[in-house]
């Protein structure tokens, strides 16, 4: 996704290391490799079946990749901050994970699952057949956006009383394979997506992410974050107006007595980066794509 704009935004790092902290596919850290040819990559990625498949795929690089098991949150934790130039995040669910059938992500799947880390205890099967009514209308309306988001969840609750819901195809026809509100998206469509979320703490992830770059010993270096979700995009915009903020004076105050210092750097993208039509065309999944960059200093 944004494959060029990922590439422009890192074009001046000259050494160092970038941090590809969602690997999937190592479509972006590949191409970061060819690009910065004296810069080093860390990735990491929750998916075992992502990290062979791209360990594969980076064997040409040899010790200039280095590939972790690890949630992308964790990631800063377990290397060393003080060469790191560069930060990709680009979040969602990789077509690895959705081009499966079996990992219960697609509406047309066997399985109800939605694990990212296929070794995680809790996935889209608990949140089905056990969260009560008010619990699937919470995750409806926060996660997914979706009009009267009682009515979905009663769906659900109606199902379960003639067994366990154990397909996320029979989970879709629950649902309704319709769209809303004169859109083209099914219900179907945004509930799996507020399931997924559920399922593997996305919003929770993406904000320990951004904690822990806040928190690091980590300057010169440039982040770039790319979110699916209005929710992420929503995180990452005002943590960067907040990252770039000198005075955070209480509003209303008469005269700063902060210091007014600080800053820990500069938004570097005025409004979101959104995919070109040729990109969309090549590819529907990066329609609802937004990236944005800041340079910390």
């Amino acid at each position: 996704m944004l494959l060029n704009e990922v590439l422009q935004a890192f074009a001046d790092i000259k050494s160092g290391a970038i941090v590809d902290c969602t690997l999937g596919y190592g479509g972006h850290s590949s191409a970061i490799l060819e690009q910065n040819q004296n810069v080093n990559l860390i990735a990491c990625d929750q998916d075992e079946e992502a990290i062979k498949f791209s360990s594969e795929r980076l064997k040409k690089f040899g010790q200039r990749a280095q590939i972790f098991k690890s949630k992308f949150s964790e990631i800063l934790g377990k290397v060393e901050q003080g060469q790191i130039r560069g930060i990709l995040a680009d979040i969602g669910v990789s077509s690895l994970q959705l081009d499966k059938n079996e990992r219960g992500f697609g509406l047309k799947s066997e399985n109800l699952d939605m694990r990212m880390d296929a070794q995680a205890k809790f996935s889209a099967y608990d949140v089905v057949n056990s969260y009560s009514a008010k619990e699937l209308e919470r995750i409806f309306e926060d996660y997914g956006e979706l009009p009267s988001p009682a009515k979905f969840a009663a769906k659900i609750v109606e199902a379960r009383q003639n067994g366990e819901i154990k397909s996320a195809q029979r989970l879709a026809q629950i649902i309704g394979l319709k769209g809303v509100n004169g859109r083209s998206v099914s219900a179907a469509t945004l509930a799996f997506q507020a399931i997924r979320i559920e399922v593997n703490n996305e919003l929770g992830e993406l904000q320990n992410l951004l904690q822990s770059i806040e928190d690091s010993q980590i300057d010169e270096c440039v982040a770039v974050i790319i979110s699916f979700h209005s929710l992420e995009d929503r995180i990452v915009k005002n943590t960067f107006k907040r990252w770039a903020a000198s005075c955070i004076c209480p509003q209303g105050a008469m005269r700063c007595e902060c210091g007014n210092d600080h800053a820990i750097g500069k938004i570097l993208t005025k409004k979101a980066v959104c995919p070109s039509a040729a990109e969309i065309r090549r590819n529907s999944r990066s329609s609802c794509a937004k990236m944005r960059v800041f340079e910390i200093r």
